[in-house]
């Protein structure tokens, strides 16, 4: 690259822009979930490594400091149980009129609640285009994220925000409304993706007005609901009438803590197969699992931020293997490190 190519003609910094736009909650950024799996860079051999110049080494570790920074996917019993009851939900609401069933999401924070819930929409969306080849305007699959304190008008506005809708301070809600539906039903959308649903509180009247848009919109758009919260099952979601009406039509599926046993130790084999790192000994992560579990409660957030922070700070160091000390040099998040019994601490040592 010389000095006078600009910089967003730079094919790593133009990947990095690509990045930036892959926000789910728009149909730009989900059709780049779905479509554009990424591939992982190469680990370089050691000949290779001392050949490069000091601007390509900078831009080879850059890379797999992009990969360590991303979440992993992986295909969890209960990222399994998701995409089947999900699936299953579908198929029994295909011929549905009205009163379709719909799906409840709900566990701690850190437990792979979004994880679950975008991989059953990826499922939904790349059967839905084996289905239907060479019909690009197709959107099977909508998703958004409930705004903190949100209003009626907010959450659907935030339905016509991933459709590409425009929002006028003159539209009213029927006009948002009418056109959300239009476009939902004219492109066949049959998934509904609501996260973060604990953000509405029936005992609110601006949740009550939330509430009754989300059941609006699923009575207008012939397509299944999905809800992702935590701890929905005793939130003020359903509370009351309103409550009582959601939890006769949705199933609810908690998501837990792994408990220490055989998934949670190919859980770990999973993410250290993932690490590029040059120095790190095959295997040294998984004899640490029972550490790990100690460490993070079980809880696959907090496993997946500890492995792939140790492994950014090995290559930033230089040292370029996680080990049981850098892990430990990681702040996880407040619950994964005020939950652990005093037992589990002193394990932790």
């Amino acid at each position: 690259m010389t000095i006078s190519e600009p910089a967003a003609r730079h094919p790593a910094l133009g990947k990095v822009d690509a990045e930036a736009n892959r926000q789910l909650t728009t149909l730009d950024g989900w059709r780049k979930f779905i479509e554009n799996p990424l591939t992982p860079p190469v680990v370089l051999s050691r000949d290779a490594l001392r050949r490069l110049t000091p601007t390509e080494r900078d831009l080879y570790d850059d890379g797999r400091l992009d990969h360590h920074a991303r979440m992993l996917v992986v295909a969890t019993s209960f990222v399994e149980k998701t995409v089947t009851c999900g699936r299953r939900l579908v198929l029994l609401n295909r011929h549905a009129i009205s009163a379709r069933r719909g799906l409840i999401v709900s566990g701690l924070p850190g437990t792979g609640k979004t994880i679950a819930i975008t991989q059953l929409g990826r499922a939904h969306e790349l059967l839905d285009r084996a289905r239907h080849p060479n019909v690009p305007d197709r959107i099977p699959v909508l998703y958004i994220t409930v705004p903190p304190a949100a209003t009626a008008r907010m959450v659907a506005a935030e339905f016509a925000r991933f459709l590409g809708l425009p929002i006028r301070s003159r539209l009213n809600m029927t006009d948002i409304i009418e056109a959300v539906v239009g476009v939902c039903t004219d492109t066949r959308t049959g998934l509904v993706l609501v996260d973060e649903i604990h953000n509405i509180s029936q005992v609110t009247r601006s949740g009550a007005e939330v509430s009754d848009t989300l059941k609006y919109f699923s009575e207008r758009i012939p397509a299944t609901f999905v809800y992702a919260g935590i701890g929905v099952e005793n939130s003020e979601l359903l509370a009351g009438t309103r409550g009582a009406q959601i939890a006769g039509r949705f199933t609810l599926m908690p998501t837990r803590p792994f408990p220490y046993g055989a998934e949670w130790k190919a859980l770990v084999a999973t993410l250290e197969d993932t690490l590029l790192l040059h120095d790190h000994p095959p295997g040294s992560l998984v004899r640490l699992d029972r550490y790990l579990h100690n460490r993070t409660d079980g809880m696959i957030g907090a496993l997946s931020h500890a492995v792939r922070g140790a492994a950014i700070d090995a290559i930033l160091s230089g040292t370029e293997r996680v080990t049981k000390e850098s892990i430990d040099a990681i702040p996880l998040d407040h619950a994964a490190e005020t939950t652990a019994s005093p037992l589990k601490k002193t394990a932790r040592r």
